[in-house]
């Protein structure tokens, strides 16, 4: 992994967003957003159903291509080029909501295929940094097995496995916990919450709001694909801003 010291970045954001705008067609999925995130800061998106929080962390990796406005990771601008793109593939990792396993691959194989293919790593180096990353993840044991042999739990920690052995600066998650069932919830949770207290950059996308009132630096709650709220945890859940916020938290923070 590039070490925090290695980066350009100092105290200027390792991500910044001025004023992104995304399309589908006529639906305006993100509206002038603008959001600045340091180095090791810890982010919580929330919002409800359709109001851009997916697109957000998806145009930071361009998985979407942003229509309109400006972002930069580690003082990079991210404009489709070849450059920027690898700019992307170098410093971010992504897990998603569904595991997006290769079912005919080996636990072991699924975590070393991308090392491997991207010329980074032999395959006895990405073996070895697998190894370290399932242990990690405490599922070591689970190496030589199949997804289908996995419980979902098991199978979202190997994808959060998976994007570490890339060995990126930045963790992006999309609701990782939202395909689980409720028991597997919090096997996946404690593995983010370790990640979040050895100082890794993380975006979260995530309805858990136990893990970001223990994680967060920084909450987002978007609405019809603004930013609407966005303060530190204590403020967040205690006296926002918006009413509009206050609704969400009413709706989803047990009474």
């Amino acid at each position: 992994m590039v070490q925090q010291s290695d980066l350009k970045a100092t105290d200027s954001p390792i991500i910044q967003m001025r004023s992104v705008s995304k399309f589908f067609g006529t639906f305006q999925a993100l509206n002038e957003v603008s959001i600045d995130i340091g180095l090791g800061e810890r982010v919580v998106v929330c919002g409800p159903s359709g109001s851009g929080k997916s697109t957000l962390i998806r145009c930071i990796n361009q998985l979407e291509k942003h229509d309109s406005g400006t972002i930069s990771i580690d003082g990079t601008a991210i404009d489709g080029s070849k450059a920027s793109l690898n700019t992307v593939h170098a410093n971010v990792g992504m897990v998603f909501q569904q595991f997006n396993l290769f079912p005919h691959l080996t636990v072991l194989e699924n975590l070393t295929l991308g090392p491997v293919r991207a010329g980074r790593l032999s395959k006895t180096e990405a073996n070895d940094i697998a190894i370290r990353y399932l242990e990690r993840v405490r599922i070591p044991e689970q190496a030589d097995k199949y997804p289908a042999q996995l419980s979902g739990g098991q199978q979202q920690r190997v994808a959060i496995a998976r994007s570490l052995c890339m060995e990126p600066n930045i963790m992006l998650f999309d609701e990782p916990t939202s395909a689980l069932d409720p028991e597997m919830i919090n096997e996946v949770l404690d593995v983010m919450v370790e990640l979040a207290e050895s100082g890794m950059t993380m975006i979260c996308v995530t309805h858990e709001m136990g893990f970001a009132r223990r994680v967060a630096d920084k909450m987002v709650f978007m609405d019809h694909g603004k930013i609407v709220e966005m303060s530190d945890k204590e403020k967040f859940f205690k006296a926002p801003d918006s009413e509009r916020c206050r609704e969400f938290l009413q709706q989803i923070l047990p009474h």
